[in-house]
């Protein structure tokens, strides 16, 4: 089972007693993950388990850190203490509703958390069952990098739990080995030597994928629990950066569903609150008045709803519907490019093909994709150049260059939107273009859209 939760949080000039709550609650913007190969692949692998406090109750706490920060100046210190505080929260944002257990199916998750200055933080889990006799509580294994990239992760944390099963010490020096092998460039590998009581040395190969922007995605969890009318309003919601709530039974359709929503937006990026699991003790996030796109689990849907809450979009992904709405979702797209992605969308679901997760990825997103480009793709014929290089977005040329009214009024609404303020900026720094897949499928585009004029 794979979960992502991404929440946002540690804030350098709080207060040090605060509590973890708080500390987590601290909610910053989203910002993309900059990383060169090279780096360190992680900052910690830390161990949290539940411990019995005086009330009877239980509250997750690290028992087990690597490497122990030596010789830190105090305000990194400060740093690492707040972040060490803040994780256990989020290693078990289900509460604290658990009784010894006799089996448990291990589950993979991940969340992240922000700095004030936007740097941020992800936390890639593992939570198992540990070795022993009679009843016991779950563990997680959190390896926290600045690193996104979580196939990747997945794999390592695979060896850290066939590891764990010997004991704690095989654990360490596979991850010295692994802290001191850089970070591959995107579709390149590394190979790390790794022994093993009784197995002798293995190597094991680590290869960071291409496609990074799809690289922890699942579109399939979202066509499985909404039909495509309903993916295409959602995704409506989420282009005017509107407050999104999902509600589920489990921890992995929340997070996974959540995540895919996002990736919806590419090559924008959600630039708000964004939170796929909730911790309890942070249920009132729904009440913030700032765009927010969270998860929340079904069983706190009644506290929720009793929450003073401003116009939402509430998404139950149980019964595949929406339980609340603004009420304008359908009209929010150009119904003819609307009609043409609902189509894309249902050819994939009558589709009697089986096709892997990496096809639905690809076909999926390439209808959103082909969305921005048909909408907003021309937007570097709008980009004025000064002698010094410095671009000046030409707004009002960009929305009366587009002919159809429809998509007129649609971008007049989404030029005024974060992410896409943020997405102008980063194109206005460099007159060379990024040539990411967006941009490909760009000149694709005008380039067909050429050779109609010339044969018309």
């Amino acid at each position: 089972m794979h979960h992502n939760f991404w929440v946002t949080d540690v804030n350098r000039d709080a207060p040090l007693d605060e509590s973890k709550s708080e500390s987590a609650r601290r909610l910053g913007e989203r910002s993309h993950f900059c990383y060169s190969p090279g780096q360190f692949f992680f900052e910690y692998l830390v161990v949290v388990s539940l411990k019995k406090k005086s009330g009877g109750d239980y509250e997750p706490k690290i028992i087990y850190q690597f490497p122990k920060r030596e010789n830190l100046l105090r305000g990194q210190k400060e740093e690492e203490e707040r972040l060490l505080q803040a994780i256990p929260l989020f290693c078990f944002p289900d509460g604290n509703h658990w009784a010894p257990l006799m089996e448990y199916t291990s589950e993979t998750f991940s969340f992240v958390l922000t700095n004030v200055d936007g740097s941020r933080k992800i936390g890639y889990c593992r939570r198992l069952l540990p070795v022993g006799r009679g009843p016991r509580f779950p563990e997680v294994f959190c390896i926290i990098s600045c690193l996104g990239c979580f196939g990747l992760f997945s794999k390592i944390l695979d060896e850290v739990e066939k590891r764990r099963q010997i004991s704690m010490a095989v654990i360490y020096p596979f991850m010295q080995g692994l802290r001191e092998s850089p970070f591959p460039a995107p579709g390149k590998t590394v190979t790390i030597k790794s022994f093993i009581p009784d197995s002798g040395t293995e190597l094991i190969e680590l290869t960071r994928p291409l496609d990074s922007w799809l690289e922890h995605v699942e579109f399939q969890a979202l066509l499985q629990h909404l039909s495509p009318e309903n993916i295409l309003w959602l995704f409506a919601s989420a282009v005017l950066e509107r407050r999104i709530i999902f509600v589920a039974e489990e921890l992995s359709v929340l997070s996974q569903c959540i995540h895919a929503v996002a990736a919806l937006l590419y090559p924008f990026s959600w630039a708000h609150t964004y939170i796929p699991v909730v911790p309890e003790c942070l249920i009132d996030t729904v009440c913030c008045p700032t765009p927010f796109m969270v998860g929340v689990q079904k069983r706190c849907l009644e506290q929720v709803l009793d929450q003073p809450m401003e116009e939402v979009l509430l998404v139950d992904l149980c019964e595949g519907k929406f339980l609340r709405s603004v009420g304008d979702e359908r009209d929010i797209l150009p119904a003819k490019l609307q009609t043409e992605m609902l189509t894309s969308l249902k050819t994939h679901n009558s589709n009697n093909n089986i096709q892997t997760s990496e096809q639905v990825n690809t076909h999926v997103s390439n209808t959103f994709v082909q969305f921005f480009v048909k909408t907003v793709g021309h937007y570097t014929l709008h980009l004025k150049w000064s002698k010094s290089g410095q671009g000046s977005f030409q707004e009002k040329a960009f929305c009366k260059a587009i002919t159809s009214r429809s998509c007129r009024k649609f971008v007049k609404r989404f030029v005024r939107t974060q992410m896409f303020s943020l997405f102008i900026q980063e194109a206005e720094r460099s007159r060379i273009t990024q040539e990411g897949y967006f941009q490909q499928k760009v000149t694709e585009y005008q380039e067909q859209k050429k050779k109609q004029r010339r044969n018309s």
